[in-house]
């Protein structure tokens, strides 16, 4: 059985949270993070992270730190799901560059910033139900603290 491991990043950034928003016409929208497959050019997993922030959102970022890793088994491919905290060092949306972004077929994109707040990270149906779980319990906090996913800079 072979094994295709993605990676996926909640972008930090001036204390916020960024996440990518999907839609289909027809279809539900959700939230989910940022990232995708590890392609067989990639020298590693981070490596294949850094490439999918930068062609989703035209983004650099810090050192990434992995949170959660869901593993879905089925014949006749295991996918292996990374996902990490990691704060935004520069963005340009003009850098965005993803093959997705211009195929009709694969919906839209769209970055979604939001307060670090459990009405606001429960209002994005952020997707999977395991990521919204991690979010809500380690990055939210109340609204008089700073947030606990705040990551110092680099």
């Amino acid at each position: 059985m072979r094994t295709r491991h993605k990676a996926h990043a909640i972008l930090l950034d001036a204390g916020q949270l960024l996440v990518l928003q999907r839609g289909w016409p027809g279809g539900t929208t959700y939230c989910t993070a940022v990232g995708g497959t590890i392609e067989p050019d990639d020298v590693d997993v981070i490596a294949g992270l850094r490439r999918e922030v930068m062609e989703e959102v035209g983004a650099e970022i810090g050192p990434p730190n992995e949170v959660l890793t869901l593993t879905e088994s089925g014949p006749p491919v295991t996918v292996v799901r990374h996902f990490y905290t990691a704060q935004v060092i520069n963005r340009d949306p003009d850098r965005r560059y993803g093959p997705e972004l211009a195929d009709p077929d694969a919906g839209t994109f769209s970055l979604v910033r939001v307060a670090p707040t459990a009405d606001a990270v429960t209002a994005l149906n952020l997707q999977p139900p395991e990521l919204a779980a991690y979010v809500l319990t380690n990055l939210v906090t109340p609204a008089e603290q700073s947030p606990k996913g705040t990551l110092p800079p680099p």
